[in-house]
């Protein structure tokens, strides 16, 4: 075999590259936990006895940790006074929960894959699926925190403006289905924008809707946001003027039959909206740093989640939009498009 000494030396270099990345997931999730980036972007320019002292926490360790940040560029180093400080974007991306890039949560995500690595193993052997409902506890809440940033900042002021009469039905009063709510971060958000609606949240994992419930309750949202654990198949139908899927058609094993049922809750000029990860109709025009991290996420969690449920479908993390529209179409749905979209998300409306 003919070996290109130039490709394999950037090959390895890449490769050093993703070693390191790697290796600082777990990084950034105890300086998440710990809040050390917080602190440092709040207080610094500082060194590590002083950040140790903001944060209760030992300086020995600090100063590793703070070194491996900066070699990853996710602080500075100034080596003229030994101090270490973050620029505004790398506070905003790490320090700043309200920030519309914040990835702070990431860490819990990469760490749930690794907790949770022997029993994908094990479903590579014998094709059977993994559920949410058998996962390591970090993911959910990681997930929360992970998707709460993009819902907090383009649900409300984009994503359902985007949708045909639907801002209008929410202001005066309607009824809403959040399917797959999880905690309920969505269902939240879009109770405090619109005061005269009522919301459901549905998620076939009891402990994400104790969770919710626990968070409405603590928002003084309980009186007219209600969470019970159902299915996508089973939840009770209302009249609903809409009903969301929030980042999780693609999870569940039986995506057609969820929009059948749903198409059988809405009132008649009711409305889906969809959200799923973005991504284009062909493998290979998804061969990027998006779809690399869709991919991946769909090894480890999307894939094994549906293939747990019956049907199994197992549409992906990167369906597609015509994948999904055919879904909607088995599903009852005659009218559907694309109402917007991030570089992370599609924004898909179907009606009857």
């Amino acid at each position: 075999m003919d070996v290109n000494e130039e490709r394999l030396n950037s090959f390895m270099g890449k490769m050093i590259g993703d070693v390191g990345a790697a290796m600082n997931a777990s990084l950034m999730l105890l300086g998440d936990k710990l809040g050390l980036y917080k602190a440092l972007a709040q207080q610094g320019p500082m060194n590590a006895a002083a950040l140790a002292k903001a944060t209760g926490t030992a300086g020995r360790y600090v100063q590793e940790w703070l070194s491996a940040q900066a070699a990853s560029g996710y602080v500075e180093y100034d080596s003229a006074t030994g101090k270490f400080s973050m620029l505004p974007e790398q506070a905003l991306a790490l320090a700043d929960e309200e920030s519309p890039v914040f990835l702070g949560a990431v860490g819990s995500l990469v760490g749930a894959t690794f907790l949770d690595e022997p029993k994908i193993t094990d479903a590579f052997k014998t094709g059977k699926g993994v559920g949410w409902n058998k996962r390591s506890e970090c993911l959910f809440c990681g997930t929360a925190r992970f998707f709460r940033t993009s819902y907090k900042h383009y649900l409300v002021q984009e994503w359902l403006p985007a949708l045909e009469g639907v801002v209008d039905k929410l202001t005066k009063g309607a009824v809403v289905a959040d399917v797959g709510c999880g905690h309920g971060v969505s269902t939240r958000l879009m109770a405090e924008a619109f005061p005269k609606s009522t919301f459901y949240g549905f998620d076939y994992h009891d402990g994400s809707i104790q969770a919710a419930r626990v968070a409405a309750k603590e928002a003084g949202l309980s009186d007219r946001v209600h969470f019970q654990t159902h299915s996508a198949k089973d939840f009770p139908a209302n009249k609903y003027d809409l009903v969301c899927f929030f980042d999780c058609l693609h999870d569940m094993g039986d995506p057609v039959g969820a929009l059948k049922h749903t198409r059988s809750t809405l009132a008649d000029d009711g409305t889906c909206l969809l959200i799923e990860p973005f991504a284009n109709d062909r493998l290979e025009d998804n061969l990027n740093p998006i779809g690399r991290v869709y991919y991946a996420a769909s090894t480890m969690i999307c894939t094994p989640a549906s293939l747990d449920q019956e049907v199994g479908l197992a549409l992906g993390a990167q369906a597609g939009e015509t994948r999904l529209r055919e879904v909607a179409r088995q599903g009852g749905f005659s009218r559907f498009r694309r109402a917007a979209e991030t570089a992370f998300n599609l924004i898909l409306e179907a009606r009857p």
